[in-house]
């Protein structure tokens, strides 16, 4: 008998969450940012999904949203027109970037001094954080709108993503390298800067290609049609989500399907992994995200693996460590003060 997966679920949203990202690892651990039609981005824990925070501000729903390396800084691409930087620390919105049309994809560079956005005016946007009053530099070539866009190569090239091409954009001179067409609608895009690798979905296939030629590496075909992909950091694993609200995750040398799980009550929109590894979260249609571990039994954030006496025959089983808590509550645990606003405590990563 294996070991069963039991996920952290995280609620608080009233609406589909829609896009989700993970910080870097910082002295305070690493960081999670969800992005969701009911308007109100909401910060975590990235390791337990312990709520932080939730930035208010915004008149419409969240397409994206992201956080910078070190977490101090968060980015949000809505449907009231407009781009919004915020002090992931403190809450406080930093500044609102005007477009003209709804914002979909939000990106920083490395050093965070740039943020790249993109959306229906099928325009990519580069803004200069440190000018802010300053007009952005504009990108025109795609046909329709921009579901994706990400900084690649050390911020030297872009690429993103419109309904059935992803193109890719040398940053110097702000002109077009190469396009990749698709017959179907494109879903989503990973970017894995280890080893420049690019992870697209489309319709039930997910598609790995050079993030520097575009050139394709390999693909799998999933049973059901496919929302999101992400690669595990070490390139051993592969999950994704989509349609039929499973959880699919692959070998990603063989593409041999390894498990799958079923948690969510709705669609599948976004799965990323965490940048250790060691959990995967994802986004639904329900309005929840939930965390997922990549080694089931593991002990791990809220995760404890209790062993059975030395004469039992009954496997480990997962445990979460808390006092008292029975197993059917387990399965529809959520983390703490979901229902809250930003904390006004200056330093909410004490």
């Amino acid at each position: 008998m294996a070991m069963r997966q039991t996920p952290l679920t995280c609620s608080g949203h009233t609406r589909p969450v829609v896009d989700l990202a993970f910080s870097g690892i910082t002295p305070y651990g690493y960081f999670l940012i969800s992005a969701c039609k009911d308007g109100k981005p909401m910060l975590r824990q990235g390791d337990t999904g312990d709520w932080i925070g939730t930035f208010l501000g915004h008149k419409g729903a969240v397409w994206g949203a992201t956080l910078n390396k070190d977490a101090s800084k968060a980015a949000t691409a809505a449907a009231d027109f407009t781009a919004k930087v915020w002090d992931a620390v403190s809450g406080d919105e930093l500044m609102t970037l005007a477009h003209k049309h709804i914002v979909k994809t939000v990106d920083f560079t490395q050093d965070s001094n740039y943020l790249l956005t993109g959306g229906q005016d099928k325009l990519l946007r580069i803004y200069d954080l440190n000018k802010p009053e300053a007009e952005p530099k504009e990108i025109s070539g795609h046909t329709s709108g921009i579901k994706k866009a990400l900084w690649c190569s050390e911020d030297k090239q872009i690429l993103s993503a419109d309904d059935k091409t992803v193109r890719l954009w040398d940053h110097a001179t702000m002109t077009e390298v190469k396009s990749l067409n698709f017959n179907m609608s494109v879903s989503s895009m990973e970017y894995i800067p280890e080893g420049e690798i690019l992870v697209i979905t489309y319709g039930r296939s997910i598609a790995f290609h050079s993030a520097v030629s575009l050139d394709p590496i390999k693909s799998f075909e999933a049973p059901a049609t496919i929302n999101s992909a992400s690669l595990h950091p070490e390139k051993e694993f592969l999950v994704a989500g989509g349609e039929d609200f499973k959880l699919y995750k692959y070998d990603y040398n063989s593409g041999e399907e390894l498990e799958s799980y079923k948690g969510h009550f709705g669609p599948i929109h976004c799965v990323r992994f965490s940048p250790d590894g060691e959990l995967y979260a994802s986004g639904s249609e329900d309005g929840t995200l939930r965390l997922w571990q990549t080694v089931v039994g593991k002990t791990y954030g809220l995760w404890k693996c209790v062993l059975p006496e030395e004469d039992s025959a009954e496997l480990a089983k997962p445990k979460l460590g808390f006092p008292e808590t029975t197993e059917e509550e387990l399965e529809e645990m959520t983390s703490e003060n979901s229902d809250c606003i930003y904390s006004s405590t200056p330093d909410v990563k004490a």
